[in-house]
């Protein structure tokens, strides 16, 4: 028995840790039926249908395909990591910071995987870049991640008001992310000997195309994630059932016990009182600081009962994405697919990932002040 758990805890840490934290957090608020309120199931059913998109794609071999064309435009791998840093931040504007890692996260461990160049952790700081750049690309627009849906809708805040906000962080992170590019090893990339490239079956890439899309519209607001779901569902079933075998569900598992903790944690009365306590004139460290340990998406819902300045929450729930893994969720999908590539360094990955992060939200939060 204690050999299952030790072997549960080394292949799926993140799950370990958020079941452990969801379940000291019930022995504070006991199960209810509120539990249900919760747990975001349109996050859920959305990354779900993402992930069997992206499974049916890596199936149908259209990321070594790819990975093929972007290995014979760049010839290093600093220019690779900085092209993949600049589809992940201006992609993240409109398809979120959860998608747009879903996307790209698995092209670029195929990329390094068939080019041969992580000799100098060069996928870690590939990942690592590219999962800042979605967090903070995925802050510039109103539709970028559910917490700046959330807060526009709260408080009624004009576009006009959230860009004039947001515009300073975003001109500061692009240059900030681009420095970091210029830190990385300068590997040089061989042209791939490899011509036996299968060719992708078109009617699986246009099922696996349209499930895509449809999440973009339910992302969009266009589509219910319901109906987003069923067409998933057929579409996969139609196309290859065993590409639902593929699906992380132990990601999923992590997000509803995340979900869980955030929520009890913000039923605690003492926290409650706390909160209310040090939030005011503070509200960018005070919700940075909180998203570090229930991350920025339940922080903002928690904070905005405490506070009437939508602009200062906002800025603090978006540069709070960074540090801690658990500070946006959207990080651990990047580390989910890091952790199951070929030569793993997880702790290696880990500790980068924290003291760069730690690193940039330090720097956010200067400009802040300056800003200010």
């Amino acid at each position: 028995m204690l050999n299952q758990i030790r072997k549960f805890f080394r292949s799926q840490t993140v799950l370990a840790v958020s079941l452990l934290c969801a379940l000291i957090s019930m022995f504070i608020i006991p199960p209810s039926k509120e539990y249900l309120s919760y747990i975001n199931f349109a996050t859920l059913i959305l990354l779900f249908c993402l992930m069997s998109a992206v499974a049916g794609f890596n199936d149908t071999g259209i990321f070594v395909r790819i990975s093929s064309f972007l290995i014979s435009k760049c010839r290093t791998s600093r220019l690779l990591i900085f092209i993949l840093m600049n589809i992940c931040f201006f992609s993240s504007m409109l398809i979120t910071n959860d998608v747009a890692l879903i996307t790209f996260v698995p092209v670029t461990i195929a990329l390094f995987s068939s080019a041969g160049i992580d000799k100098k952790n060069n996928l870690i700081y590939a990942v690592i870049i590219e999962t800042a750049s979605a967090n903070l690309g995925s802050m510039m627009t109103p539709i970028g991640n559910p917490q700046n849906i959330f807060i526009c809708s709260y408080y009624g805040l004009s576009p006009s008001d959230f860009f004039g906000t947001m515009l300073p962080y975003g001109i500061i992170s692009y240059i900030m992310l681009s420095l970091m590019v210029f830190l990385t090893g300068n590997e040089k990339i061989e042209p791939s000997e490899n011509n036996e490239i299968k060719a992708v079956p078109k009617i699986k890439a246009l099922i696996y195309s349209a499930v895509f899309i449809v999440c973009i519209l339910t992302v969009s607001g266009f589509i219910n994630q319901y109906i987003c779901l069923a067409v998933c569902l057929i579409l996969i079933l139609v196309s290859n059932f065993r590409i639902l075998s593929k699906v992380d569900y132990a990601l999923l598992a992590t997000f509803v016990c995340f979900f869980i903790f955030s929520g009890n944690i913000g039923n605690i009365e003492s926290i409650q009182k706390f909160i209310s306590s040090v939030i005011n004139g503070n509200e960018v460290i005070a919700s940075a600081l909180t998203s570090q340990v229930i991350s920025n998406v339940p922080s903002a819902v928690l904070l905005s009962g405490f506070t009437d300045n939508a602009e200062k929450l906002l800025v603090g729930v978006n540069i709070g994405g960074l540090g801690t893994p658990v500070a946006s969720l959207a990080s651990l999908i990047s580390y989910k697919y890091y952790s199951k590539s070929e030569n793993a360094r997880n702790g290696k990955y880990m500790s980068l990932f924290i003291i760069s992060g730690f690193a940039m939200l330090l720097i956010m939060i200067g400009v802040e002040k300056i800003y200010v």
